[in-house]
């Protein structure tokens, strides 16, 4: 996981115990010419099936920002850079194409890298994935061949479905008045979602019909959820305490509990 105002990157063992992989870089300004953040942070971040790692750095200079790769053992490297006056959020990885799938919270624009590094092409710049206040495009996974984003702003997620040639297809709104929804996790083959929404300290189910639940609260010890992973009958919640600034924590929970 990422520790984002650290600047690090971190493993949290099932039993808890933390160790730091990697701390970024600070750029020269500390972090201040930073979109929305004013500060520089670790963002998204995905490991391949051989452990390498590949995570984002939202540091509001063109030297360090970007889409940045860690093999096991080695030293964090950028593979790509980002544009600096954008805000790298969201990070998911397509297996199939080798392709990395980024999402910009700022620019309103989700970025393709391949694994390899390069130049990083702007997939999509949709509309409904444009920032207004707070963020617009956060959350992303490739699911269903299709990459799914979040819209923290709009309050929506929605599905891109991939047309051939890997171009993106019509966007298609799958839930709406979601208030400050992060990033979201698939609970199965099917399209049924668990999706963090920060401010509210609540996860909430979200059906393939768009129909919603709210499974987990504040009084489970939710303080500002940004991210969640399911891993068989447990669901993991990492929580920022970015509002709150009490009690940042990973909550785990059983899947079968979640009614």
């Amino acid at each position: 996981m990422t520790f984002s105002v650290a600047r690090q990157v971190a493993r949290v063992g099932t039993d808890g115990a933390t160790h730091i992989l990697a701390t970024m870089p600070p750029p020269a300004d500390g972090g201040v010419n930073t979109p929305v953040l004013h500060f520089a942070a670790t963002m998204g971040i995905v490991r391949d099936q051989d452990g390498t790692l590949y995570f984002l750095y939202a540091a509001g200079s063109a030297d360090l920002t970007g889409v940045w790769r860690m093999r096991p053992h080695g030293k964090p490297e950028r593979i790509a850079a980002l544009p600096a006056n954008g805000l790298p959020n969201g990070l998911a990885l397509d297996r199939r194409s080798g392709v990395l799938y980024i999402a910009d919270s700022v620019l309103g624009t989700i970025w393709s890298v391949p694994t390899a590094g390069g130049a990083a092409t702007a997939w999509t710049t949709a509309p409904e994935l444009a920032f207004s206040s707070i963020a617009g495009a956060n959350g992303l996974k490739i699911h269903n061949h299709a990459v799914w984003v979040s819209n923290a702003d709009q309050g929506t997620i929605m599905r891109i479905p991939f047309l051939p040639g890997n171009h993106p297809g019509p966007v298609q709104i799958r839930a709406s008045r979601l208030t400050i929804v992060d990033d979201f996790a698939f609970t199965g083959a099917g399209d049924e979602i668990l999706a963090a929404l920060n401010h509210t300290n609540t996860v909430v189910r979200i059906g393939p019909d768009g129909a919603q639940s709210t499974v987990l609260t504040a009084a489970d010890g939710l303080e500002n959820p940004t991210s969640l992973l399911i891993r068989g009958g447990t669901v993991y919640v990492m929580d920022a305490a970015y509002v709150t600034s009490k009690n940042p924590n990973i909550l785990a929970a059983r899947r079968h509990d979640l009614r």
